[in-house]
Order: structure tokens, then sequence, then C-alpha cells
């Protein structure tokens, strides 16, 4: 598969591998190991599978910075649709990812604590397990700073995917709805804790957009027009 022949296909088989990578991290193992409200059952279950802990970091830490190159894939295909607008994506993407590799601080803290080492041994286990479940919290809420920027950078793509005329419109509505999602998800976790999973079933339907959007590109790909057969006012702002 030649990206010059067909970027779309070439970022959308890239955004559904980090994508692949960024479920394993934050849906797969925090579902396998962590039992929310209970700090001893989750460090019990982090200490007898703390590989896959360890790899749930590492695939977070790995899918982040690989989200750069999907931010830059995604560029070449829209870069003569709107240079500028394709540059704020690109922009706002890459604010993420400090978030994101800050963020694994604290699991990694976490998993030490869980570990109990030898400098920890002052503490007793049902400090150090409370306070592995303090970092875990604290890494979910790191995820919901995150989510603001998950749903910004949807807008300049939705905007690019409307005018580009290589792409059905509705795709790009639907990941402008999608970008909206995401950022009343965090706004939500912040002031409403409370309805957080409330309003992420409501949510859903909107940012089922962005799988769509990205396994279209995979399956049937996109290709800009040459430059000079487009429409001149699309290239504008």
């Amino acid at each position: 598969m030649s990206s010059t022949k067909n970027p779309g296909r070439y970022a959308g088989v890239l955004y559904i591998l980090t994508s692949i990578v960024g479920f394993f991290a934050m849906g797969y193992v925090p579902g396998k190991l962590i039992v929310h409200a209970n700090a001893n059952a989750t460090a019990s279950n982090i200490a007898a599978s703390e590989t896959l802990f360890r790899l749930g970091v590492a695939a977070e830490l790995i899918g982040s910075a690989a989200f750069i190159f999907v931010a830059v894939a995604l560029f070449d295909l829209f870069k003569d649709v709107s240079r500028r607008r394709a540059a704020l994506m690109v922009t706002l993407i890459v604010i993420s990812v400090p978030i994101s590799f800050l963020n694994e601080v604290n699991s990694i803290a976490a998993v030490l604590l869980v570990r109990g080492a030898d400098f920890l041994s002052i503490i007793d286990k049902p400090q150090r397990d409370a306070l592995a479940m303090l970092f875990i919290n604290l890494h979910h809420n790191g995820i919901v700073v995150a989510e603001i920027f998950w749903g910004l950078w949807l807008f300049p793509l939705g905007l690019l995917v409307y005018r580009s005329r290589f792409l059905p419109r509705f795709l790009g509505v639907w990941l402008a709805l999608a970008g909206l999602a995401w950022i009343i998800l965090s706004l939500t976790a912040v002031l409403l804790p409370q309805y957080q999973d409330r309003v992420y079933k409501i949510c859903q339907p909107a940012m089922i957009g962005e799988i769509v959007f990205m396994f279209w590109l995979a399956i049937k790909g996109a290709k800009p027009p040459a430059v000079g057969t487009t429409n001149p006012a699309l290239a504008v702002g």
C-alpha cells in the first residue's frame, strides 16, 4: 500500500493501529485490573498481573507518540483544503501528547507502591494500597484533561472533511459532533462526576463518528485532486 497512491487509506490504517493500542492501554488493562472504590482488590490485581499493567503503561506511551504520525498523515491529506486548519489540527494533537506522557507517571507511581520497594517499608500495606489507588484516580483525571484536546482537534478535522469534496460531508459533521461529545464528557467529569457514566452513554453515538471516519479512510481511502484542479476557494483560510 502506497501513501502516495492513496494517502487517505494510509492515514486510516495508522489511525486504526494507534486506536487499537490506545484501547488496550485505556480500556482492556483497566477493565481487567482496576476495581473501583476497592484499593485492596486493585492492588492485589496489579501485583498479580504487574507485567500486564506495565504493558498498559508502555502501550499508552507508544500510542500517544504514534498518534503524531497520524496527525502528519492527515495533514498531508488535507493541506490543500486549508493549510491553516490542517496545521491547527496537528497543533491540538501535539499539545495532548505531553499531557498523556506526564500522566503515565501516576501509573508508574501506583505500581511502585503496589510492589512495596524497600524504601516504602515504613508505610503499611493498606496505606500503600490507598496511595496506589489515589495515583490511579489521578491518572484517570489526567485522561479527563487530555479529553479536552481529543475533542478540540476534531473540529478543524471535521471542517476539513466537510470542505474537502473528496470525502462525504456527513463524516465532517459527525466528527464535529464527536469533538463536542469529548469536550462535554471531559467537563462533566470535572464539574458533575456523578453523571459521568450517564453522559458517556448519551455521547457514544456521536463519538462513534471518529470510528466510522477511520474505517472509511482505511477501507475506501481518499485521494485529494491534483493541485490546480481543485476549487481555489477551498484553500482559503
